[in-house]
């Protein structure tokens, strides 16, 4: 079963609600929980389902993402298993960008042909979660399906946000209508007891579709609609048998700023709905780096990657990327630090403080809250991130960006000594 289903993973238009993490990176390629790539989740689902054979769909700012899979998933020679990358293209048959969810797809059918499959697994590349597709592809068939959609339960007030569906007592798909705005009381749907409870009760589109290989083709050829979620899925249920699987664990869809941070920070809970310490590990990219060296620093509720050298006084809700280094003095507390790509030499951190320029890194005695802080940023001594009285506007500053109370510093951005944002 599993082995005649091939996954595609969709990377994704230009990403600008994620901006400015997306400036130099793709949606799939944006660095989470410290040490992953975006793109790490749903690839990781489908290798502990069994499923590897994935191509990955990309248009944007591809070259990061192209690196960091040429880097993570290597396979054996005397296997079938692969995660190519799938960037767009001009060909005989087509001689623009994807145009959407179904046209990327429809541009990389051909990419398919040599390959033996039944069922096409369509993910997206910007999703938090932990799903195993054996079963939902197990009801697939057993139900004898042509599309089954992956739906979660939400509340009214997230129904705005979501293709909402209706279902028959037998999972059948009987409507569909993209991210209604009022008037959808009569969306509600048949859910748990569980979920009834929290009243969540309107089934939600996870962006996660099963095809036949015979429906996809049937869909998709000859037909210019660009959308899944807006155009094919809606014109399917009338001509398609379509059921909805309902997943029922944590997902959350990482599409703007603030869903990013607190998907980051929520990582650093006790006990937290995604689970990092679960058998079912994220696969990523295997580093030889050295284990982190933390001195004289209170710790509380934080994750610590790789590699980090961290002297600070005290981190508190954070998520601290690999390389990261930290010095004395430094209060950082609901920050996610991205890390760095490399190290600095001894000789260059010298002539940095000879000539009194910041060092990759954050320095010394600074306070930062509420921010993330891109890759290889150099951060002087004496800054302070976000700790007025006043929230800052939304808004682009040059070297960093705010939204929504949370303070961006780009990648690469150089913040002077004694530097107050």
């Amino acid at each position: 079963m599993i082995s005649k289903v091939i996954s595609i993973v969709l990377g994704g238009g230009q990403g600008s609600r994620l901006s400015p993490l997306t400036a130099t990176r793709s949606k799939p390629a944006v660095p989470i929980a410290g040490k992953y790539r975006l793109v790490d989740i749903p690839i990781s689902n489908c290798l502990h389902s069994g499923i590897d054979r994935i191509f990955v769909l990309t248009q944007f700012n591809s070259a990061s993402l192209n690196k960091h899979i040429k880097n993570t998933y290597h396979f054996s020679s005397f296997s079938e298993a692969f995660v190519d990358i799938l960037a767009a293209e001009q060909t005989p048959a087509s001689a623009t960008w994807f145009q959407g969810t179904a046209d990327a797809v429809r541009q990389s059918l051909h990419h398919l042909t040599v390959h033996e499959f039944e069922y096409v697994l369509i993910l997206s590349g910007d999703q938090l979660y932990q799903m195993d597709f054996e079963e939902m592809i197990a009801e697939h068939i057993q139900k004898g399906a042509d599309i089954t959609l992956a739906t979660i339960p939400v509340h009214a007030n997230d129904v705005p946000g979501f293709g909402i569906l209706k279902t028959d007592e037998d999972s059948n798909v009987t409507a569909f209508i993209e991210k209604p705005k009022t008037n959808f009381e009569s969306w509600a749907s048949e859910v748990s007891e569980e979920m009834a409870a929290q009243g969540r009760v309107y089934l939600a589109s996870m962006g996660i579709y099963l095809f036949t290989k015979k429906a996809l083709y049937d869909l998709l050829n000859g037909n210019e609609h660009p959308d899944f979620g807006k155009d094919i899925i809606p014109q399917s249920i009338e001509t398609h048998k379509m059921i909805s699987y309902q997943f029922e664990g944590y997902w959350t869809d990482i599409g703007t700023i603030p869903s990013f941070f607190e998907a980051n920070l929520g990582l650093t809970d006790d006990i937290p709905q995604f689970n990092l310490f679960d058998k079912n590990y994220i696969y990523t990219r295997a580093r030889m780096l050295p284990p982190s060296k933390v001195s004289g620093t209170l710790l509380d509720k934080s994750i610590i990657s790789d590699g980090c050298i961290i002297n600070a006084k005290s981190l508190s809700r954070c998520i601290v990327g690999i390389r990261t280094r930290i010095g004395v003095d430094t209060v950082i507390e609901s920050c996610y630090i991205m890390g760095g790509d490399n190290y600095q030499t001894l000789e260059q951190i010298q002539e940095a403080r000879a000539t009194d320029k910041p060092i990759m890194g954050i320095g010394d005695r600074c306070t930062i809250k509420n921010a993330i802080i891109d890759k290889n940023c150099y951060i002087g001594n004496d800054v302070s991130i976000n700790c007025g009285p006043e929230v800052i506007p939304d808004g682009d500053y040059g070297l960093y960006t705010a939204q929504d109370g949370i303070v961006v510093v780009k990648k690469r951005a150089v913040i002077p000594n004694g530097t107050v944002i």
